[in-house]
């Protein structure tokens, strides 16, 4: 009997498709054709014409524009400080969640909706907001004057900003995670002896360590990109507080979008890795950790 005819004589149950497997709801065609379609609209062919628009340059030409003096100063000001306030956000973003979440409180209600008020309040406002509170003769500003600290107009400011608009992205994004892990878990730790900082080290951050670096991700990215909120307490000068986004705003008012292109695909591939690796470190953390 040869292979062929084992083949055709195996029950149909037995063999496995080729891609998927079956659904009893029909609509994998047109739900991923759908899918492929919006994400090309809207993130790949947007992310191809600015590429192409920066292949217009020459080679040296490109690196001119993309890595002058002034470019440098706003990559090194918008990516440092987009990854400090990511951090930042990621210590106060666990220990705002830890509360929200363990413990009740007056006003817990209050505090759990102004987490989620940058989500809502235009960037402009926020930036408005910010430079009001933090200026030289701001309610808080005027208090840290005196004392040296130099809050608004500055890369202090900057990062400042990042921190209010990237603070929800870590508390949501722990938070169902940290609901889920039952205080059981915490007890039975304490029961086989382990400490307060064991059990935090040891039983709850590797648990909350997923979670964690998407929401750490997701508030780098938004740092990185962040526009509205920064340019009213930056200060927006060259080679000290100005941002990248500034400065491809600058370039565009200037009419030389190859320049800008040039720029936005630097943010673009440096993004692209960092998130990568944030990317590659959660799945390894969930694989095998």
């Amino acid at each position: 009997m040869t292979a062929d005819s084992l083949a055709a004589q195996r029950p149909a149950a037995a063999r496995r498709p080729l891609f998927r497997r079956r659904s009893a709801i029909p609509g994998f065609g047109l739900t991923l054709g759908v899918t492929l379609s919006i994400l090309s609209l809207v993130v790949l062919i947007p992310l191809s014409a600015v590429a192409l628009k920066a292949a217009e340059l020459s080679p040296s030409e490109f690196v001119a524009a993309a890595f002058s003096e002034r470019a440098l100063a706003a990559y090194r000001l918008t990516f440092g400080a987009a990854l400090v306030a990511a951090i930042a956000n990621g210590v106060f973003g666990v220990l705002t969640t830890w509360a929200l979440v363990r413990y009740d409180f007056p006003g817990k209600t209050v505090i759990n909706a102004l987490v989620d008020l940058p989500f809502a309040l235009p960037t402009a406002v926020a930036g408005i907001a910010l430079a009001t509170l933090y200026a030289p003769n701001g309610w808080i500003g005027q208090f840290l004057t005196p004392l040296g600290i130099k809050a608004a107009y500055n890369p202090v400011g900057v990062t400042i900003a990042l921190i209010f608009i990237g603070l929800p992205f870590v508390v949501r994004t722990i938070e169902p995670v940290m609901r889920d892990l039952s205080a059981d878990v915490e007890e039975a730790s304490a029961s086989l002896g382990a400490g307060r900082l064991q059990t935090i080290w040891r039983v709850i951050l590797p648990a909350l360590g997923p979670a964690w670096l998407t929401g750490f991700a997701m508030a780098f990215a938004r740092g990185v990109g962040e526009y509205g909120s920064v340019i009213f307490i930056a200060g927006n000068m060259p080679y000290k507080s100005e941002i990248a986004p500034l400065l491809i705003i600058i370039q565009l008012e200037q009419f030389q979008y190859a320049q800008a292109a040039s720029i936005a695909v630097v943010m673009l591939v440096v993004s692209f890795v960092m998130l990568f690796v944030i990317n590659a470190i959660q799945a390894f953390s969930r694989r095998f950790v």
